[in-house]
């Protein structure tokens, strides 16, 4: 990535790290993808229990306000705030303590005992390395400053039990359960 991208991202994060304080949203990251007229710019916000729609857009209306005082693109961009979704990335240190237990996926800039890619049950970080179950009584141990990309990996018995889990609250707590009949 080229240094003005870096520099574009850090600054957008700048700005946009106070705004989602202030609507009591974490900033789970910032994206630039595209060149040229089809730049997108993603901010991924969450909370606990989820982000709404609105929550999405009170934070897109005042980061484009602050957007467009800095003037940072020299070309037309798309600006996205969205959900971090099921298969949310992990940047921080706090996220793989925060998401352990959860199954993940991890991609290292170097090969750690012969691969690149661990896939398994997070354990959280241990004396600053990502613990990974990778089943069968394997683990790996990955420093932080070798991971390349980790996320949550979508899990359907997970999903079913949250859903189990939360039937009976009804939708005044944000939950509905429709059956098909």
């Amino acid at each position: 990535m080229s240094t003005e991208r870096q520099a574009i991202l850090q600054r957008v994060s700048e700005l946009a790290q106070p705004i989602a304080d202030r609507l009591g949203l974490e900033l789970v990251d910032v994206e630039l993808e595209g060149q040229g007229g089809r730049t997108v710019l993603r901010i991924l916000v969450d909370r606990v229990g989820g982000v709404s729609v609105e929550d999405c857009a009170r934070m897109s209306e005042r980061l484009s306000r602050q957007l467009d005082v800095e003037d940072l693109f020299l070309h037309r961009y798309t600006l996205e705030v969205a959900s971090p979704g099921l298969d949310r990335p992990l940047r921080r240190a706090a996220d793989f303590d925060r998401f352990a237990g959860r199954l993940v996926e991890v991609t290292t800039v170097s090969e750690i005992s012969g691969q690149r890619h661990f896939t398994g049950r997070l354990r959280g970080i241990v004396a600053g390395r990502v613990v990974v179950d990778l089943g069968q009584g394997r683990e790996a141990h990955i420093p932080l400053p070798e991971i390349a990309q980790a996320r949550l990996r979508v899990d359907p018995e997970e999903i079913r039990r949250t859903l189990r889990r939360h039937a009976g609250r009804g939708p005044a707590n944000g939950w509905e359960v429709r059956r098909k009949r």
